[in-house]
């Protein structure tokens, strides 16, 4: 593009709305495209100028819309038809139905005698109509002409009967159906009188119509929503992206200069949480001493303790007499024992006269 196409983002995004928001086919564009792309916005307005909303170019799209009107035109033509068809078989079926009755009148049965010849004739006709495709020649069924199956339609007089009697009876099917839909459409109409319906079933195709175009601006505006949607998402994802890129960035400046003052605090918790640990540790401890040892039996255990104590005093006050005996003994040297064992011979000679004394008395007694 030449450098008078330039625009600036804001013009640019203003454009772009304009253009992606009517234009074009939903695109998912933001500001950031646009700053990186500058004359993108006047490319878009330039293909807007060529293409509908579908991506079609103008020209394709009035050939389009020239086709759908064909279409539609001959569609209308084939359900008209396809209608009054499906109305003659229906009334066809019934008098099958009703054929078993003995008070069908000859008129009757000569009517729909006629109507089903001439109806049958009318599709064999049909089949033998020539292809769309002319280069592809193919022959006639079983060799027939139309000539051949037009010498098989009724005779005049039963066919001008037919069409005075046929006219009525399709305009009261008709008739019938119009009433069904009406109904199905509106289920309070069927209580209504005959003219009502009428009146109600020639405003039936305006009311529908109506409703298509309703639906029609619904899934319009539900589109547009849809396209707004799209580029709020896009709008809202793209300012998380800096909002999380700005995070990023302040975790990462201030992150190492609150560290140390994190580490300290966390160091400070977790003394005080041993102190308060140990503490609790303390006083466990101390329910359980106060559970296992009441007054009374500490009381007790003073006493047990003293009177032991008592006991060691003495033994140990004893055992130092021993100890200074047994030293002074040690002192008299190898002669000493000898009169120590004689004295203990002796005081066994003594027991044992003693002994021998109290057995004697016993005895003399």
């Amino acid at each position: 593009m030449a450098s008078g196409d330039f625009c600036s983002p804001v013009e640019g995004l203003e454009l772009l709305q304009k253009v992606c928001g009517h234009q074009l086919p939903p695109c998912q564009i933001g500001e950031e495209d646009l700053l990186h792309n500058p004359h993108f916005a006047k490319l878009l307005l330039s293909l807007a100028q060529r293409l509908d909303g579908t991506g079609l170019s103008n020209a394709l799209a009035e050939e389009q819309a020239q086709a759908w009107k064909d279409v539609r035109l001959q569609k209308t033509m084939w359900l008209r038809s396809e209608v009054l068809h499906r109305v003659i078989q229906e009334m066809l079926v019934d008098y099958y139905v009703r054929a078993r009755d003995a008070n069908l009148t000859p008129e009757d049965r000569k009517f729909h005698e006629t109507l089903e010849q001439r109806l049958l004739v009318t599709e064999l006709t049909h089949l033998l109509d020539p292809p769309l495709c002319p280069e592809k020649e193919t022959p006639p069924p079983l060799g027939l002409e139309k000539a051949d199956l037009l010498d098989l339609m009724p005779p005049a007089e039963d066919s001008r009967l037919l069409q005075e009697r046929l006219l009525p009876a399709v305009e009261e099917g008709l008739k019938k159906k119009c009433f069904s839909l009406l109904c199905y459409h509106d289920p309070n109409s069927d209580s209504d009188t005959d003219t009502l319906k009428a009146a109600k079933v020639w405003k039936l195709a305006e009311t529908l119509t109506g409703e298509k175009q309703q639906r029609q601006d619904a899934r319009s505006q539900q589109k547009e929503q849809i396209v707004l949607l799209e580029k709020q998402r896009a709008t809202y994802s793209q300012a998380l992206l800096r909002c999380l890129a700005l995070l990023q960035k302040l975790l990462q400046e201030h992150r190492l200069e609150t560290q140390a003052e994190l580490d300290r605090k966390h160091t400070q918790y977790l003394e005080v949480k041993c102190k308060a640990m140990i503490l609790k540790l303390r006083m466990e401890e101390l329910q359980v001493l106060s559970d296992t040892y009441p007054a009374e039996k500490v009381e007790v255990h003073r006493i047990i303790r003293d009177s032991l104590e008592e006991a060691t005093r003495t033994q140990e006050q004893d055992l130092e007499n021993s100890r200074r005996l047994l030293g002074a003994y040690e002192v008299l040297g190898a002669e000493f024992d000898g009169l120590v064992q004689e004295y203990a011979q002796l005081r066994q000679e003594i027991d044992n006269k003693r002994w021998a004394i109290r057995e004697f008395d016993k005895s003399c007694h």
